[in-house]
């Protein structure tokens, strides 16, 4: 890899990094000219990685045609179309269609999530030509000086050339949680966040040679990985395999060896045993459901970033909810400066219209702040302490000209932050502070320092000033969707770092159950366990820190809840990416959205219902149609095996069970699975399936078998074959209907009408003469069809028992 250095006169040599050897890279406050970026870009040093958001069109198509029983049913159908009558290769049909269906719904959920991204993409502001403007992270040339401020995420590796009381957290890289200072000529990676302060660097690596890229190139959004529902449904498959391929070998050698019946025949009744034996719809329908999930959720412009989110949020049994951003909106007004003491009301102004003129990135305190109080002119910043998490509070010192005649002038140092920080405990003035917290309202403390900025404790010994009253905007469908949670037994935690008692008067005109049960976060216990047993026991927390938030969330997870965190400012990125689900605001930090696996790019909290409802739909569905498909692949193994030992020809050919699989398994899982369903997630997915599909099958296949040798001993003659297989099938069609009937409960009427259907097209098969022919059936006689209904019914009782008995053994 050819790599360039920077000579004395700042010009770069060809290549794509630059070279750490020869020191730090040339720094011009203004950036790149223009000429410049057009050099770089026709040297292809540009930052190049796509943005993944989705898989490619290739991998759909891989990922949906190169299956393993996509190759077993395509050899089958290869065969079957070189030795049998077109109606048995209906099977391989069936499959390009299930095939195609998955393609395409795949394909429209990769242009939503693409569409999204593009919405939610980071914009990283760059200097060029000595101007400042947002840019896609795409652009971004080697060489760019590219600023940061709060919030902002490292998007390439560089060097800094600025830095104003600049902390980066590199966390997500290192593992490391504490902020680490940056100052000018210190290096930067891709991959971490500002926490605290602002700067400016200069880009040294980019695309594939930048180090999250390099750490995280082969990671891509549009994943299934960590979801139970798809690791519990290919240990299905893997255990279907294993069963299948010693089942199909005894019945190929039975059907061609022992009963030495006619070759092509055999071939195709061996293959009518199979074909079923495989749940080739399941795989596809559990894309479908979750492509169709991420179109749904696409359209009220949530951006799923990793598609188990959609599974894992509705297992969530805790929300742990950001305040600011959530519960609120990002503004505020000033309702009130309260001075204290002797302070003048119209210096206090003054002082605060400089604090907001001193910082260029204001947080929403700051901002309301700025809009109420303009910057007084004359005051010359001299230091700024910029706000953290961990203080509580920000800073700044001033150099303040005197407003009389304009002559001499007087330093200052002022702190504007929580008061419960930068009071002592019982100072009077906290009493009066409650009372206006309990109203909801936020409370500042204006204090003046005795000391520097960069004192070890600037607040100790600070002279309260005056106290700043903020009104907070609550988000009009936040209630809505706290009482959402609250009837889906969904506990909801606030975690906020303002004051505990202003939090839970927020969270209690909201409507939140417990919101009287607050706790300062200073109290709270370091031990895990005695920090799980506060935080389930009490419902809003103040005065969080972020290393604290981070640690709430994996007691929570110590106790086996499932734990979802929503957030939007930087003091939330630990616990987002600890969290089982991290859910950030559109209009939050880069660093947030970056590590969340949902977005909700309208910074609507009341979208998250839908994302509940929607992965309740998958995952509740989902387990109801792979009852169907594998209740098949159970009475298919044992059809198979009970064939083998008693010598008996196959009963069904191909034909007969794709009718039988579209009519009670293919159309209406496909149906159900895109259902309404608000039933909670269950943990235990291959249990659950198998505790039901098990005795579900062997049901069904004992009695189409004894159905079949009935009809064995009633038979004779020419057709006989023919006869005991369309009894069989009638049995086995009935019992199949209630395996169906049972999993379409609840009943609605769209239900009853596709169960209704499902029979009524099974009857026209058996009435028209041209399809009884088509599929090789036809009832003869009266003795044994009402004998195979018998049976079925008799099996249908047997099967409502049976659920039942499981239902109250194991829960529904």
């Amino acid at each position: 890899m050819t790599q360039r250095a920077i000579d004395s006169s700042g010009e770069q040599t060809p290549g794509r990094s630059l070279s750490e050897g020869a020191g730090p890279p040339a720094y011009d406050p203004r950036g790149l000219s223009t000429a410049e970026v057009a050099e770089r870009v026709a040297r292809g040093e540009v930052n190049d990685v796509p943005v993944r958001s989705s898989r490619s069109v290739t991998e759909i198509v891989r990922a949906n045609v190169l299956t393993r029983f996509n190759l077993i049913i395509g050899v089958l159908w290869v065969i079957m179309l070189a030795v049998a009558p077109i109606q048995d290769s209906l099977f391989g049909f069936v499959i390009i269609a299930n095939t195609g269906i998955g393609i395409v719904q795949e394909w429209r959920a990769k242009k939503t999530l693409d569409g999204l991204a593009v919405i939610g993409e980071a914009k990283p502001t760059v200097r060029r030509d000595g101007t400042a403007a947002e840019i896609s992270v795409s652009a971004i040339v080697l060489g760019d000086l590219i600023e940061l401020g709060p919030g902002d995420k490292v998007v390439v590796d560089g060097t800094l050339g600025e830095a104003d009381n600049l902390e980066i957290d590199e966390s997500l890289l290192t593992g490391e949680a504490d902020p680490v200072i940056k100052r000018a000529g210190d290096p930067v990676m891709s991959g971490s966040f500002v926490v605290a302060g602002g700067g400016a660097f200069t880009a040294t690596k980019v695309g594939r040679e930048a180090y999250a890229v390099q750490l995280a190139e082969e990671a891509s959004r549009f994943t299934l990985v960590e979801s139970e529902l798809r690791s519990g449904i290919s240990t299905i498959l893997k255990y279907v395999t294993w069963m299948m391929v010693p089942t199909a070998v005894g019945l190929v050698i039975s059907q061609l060896v022992v009963k030495e019946n006619d070759f092509k025949d055999s071939v195709a009744r061996a293959a009518g045993g199979i074909v079923p034996m495989i749940p080739e719809g399941l795989v596809l329908l559990t894309s479908v459901a979750f492509a169709i999930g991420v179109i749904r959720l696409g359209r009220k412009q949530c951006l799923v970033q990793e598609l188990p989110a959609i599974e894992g949020l509705a297992r969530v049994d805790v929300v742990c909810l950001d305040k600011t951003g959530t519960l609120t909106e990002g503004g505020m007004d000033v309702t009130e400066v309260r001075p204290l003491g002797s302070a003048d009301e119209t210096y206090v102004s003054r002082v605060l219209g400089a604090l907001g003129g001193s910082d260029p990135r204001p947080n929403a305190s700051l901002r309301a702040i700025v809009d109420a109080f303009p910057d007084p002119g004359g005051w010359r910043t001299t230091d700024t302490l910029p706000f953290s998490s961990a203080r509580k509070y920000s800073g700044a010192a001033f150099r303040e000209e005197d407003p009389r005649d304009g002559t001499g002038s007087t330093d200052s140092v002022w702190l504007l932050g929580a008061p419960d920080v930068l009071l002592p405990d019982g100072d009077p003035e906290l009493a009066s502070i409650e009372d206006l917290n309990e109203q909801g309202l936020r409370v500042l403390l204006l204090s003046r320092a005795k000391g520097a900025l960069d004192g070890p404790d600037a607040a100790a010994g600070s002279v309260p000033t005056a106290l700043v009253v903020l009104d907070q905007r609550l988000r009009p469908d936040a209630g809505e969707t706290l009482r959402y949670f609250a009837d889906q037994r969904v506990a909801a935690k606030v975690i906020s770092g303002d004051n505990a008692v202003s939090v839970g008067a927020v969270a209690g005109k909201l409507g939140l159950a417990g919101a009287e049960h607050t706790l300062d976060a200073r109290r709270l216990p370091a031990e895990r366990d005695a920090m799980a047993t506060a935080v389930e026991e009490n419902t809003v927390f103040g005065r969080v820190t972020p290393q604290q938030k981070r640690n709430m969330v994996a007691a929570l997870q110590s106790r086996g809840h499932t734990v979802a965190m929503t957030g939007d400012g930087v003091n939330d990125v630990l616990a987002l990416k600890d969290a089982d689900i991290g859910v950030s605001m559109g209009s939050g930090s880069e660093a947030t959205r970056a590590v969340a696996q949902i977005v909700l790019l309208d910074n609507s909290f009341a979208t998250l219902p839908s994302v509940v409802a929607e992965g309740r739909r998958v995952i509740g569905n989902i387990t109801r149609v792979a009852t169907l498909f594998l209740t098949k692949t159970v009475y298919s193994v044992l059809l198979a095996i009970l064939v083998v030992c008693f010598q008996v020809e196959y009963p069904f050919l191909p034909r007969h069970l794709t009718l039988l699989s579209t009519l009670t398994i293919g159309v209406p899982a496909f149906f159900l699975a895109l259902a309404p369903n608000k039933e909670r997630a269950q943990p235990h997915f291959v249990r659950r399936v198998m505790r039901y599909a098990i005795p579900s099958g062997l049901i069904a296949g004992a009695a189409t078998f004894l159905t079949y040798m009935l009809a064995g001993n009633h038979y004779s003659g020419a057709g006989a074959l023919d006869a005991e297989t369309s009894a069989a099938t009638l049995t086995l069609f009935l019992v199949s209907m209630w395996v169906l009937a049972i999993i379409a409960r609840p009943y609605t009427w769209w239900r009853i009408l596709l169960v209704a259907s499902m029979g009524v097209a099974f009857l026209i098969v058996l009435a028209v003469p041209w399809l009884q022919h088509f599929f090789a059936l036809r009832l003869v006689g009266t003795t044994m069809p009402w004998a195979a209904v018998a049976v079925a019914a008799a099996a249908s009782v047997l099967l409502e028992y049976v659920w039942r008995l499981v239902g109250r053994r194991f829960g529904a």
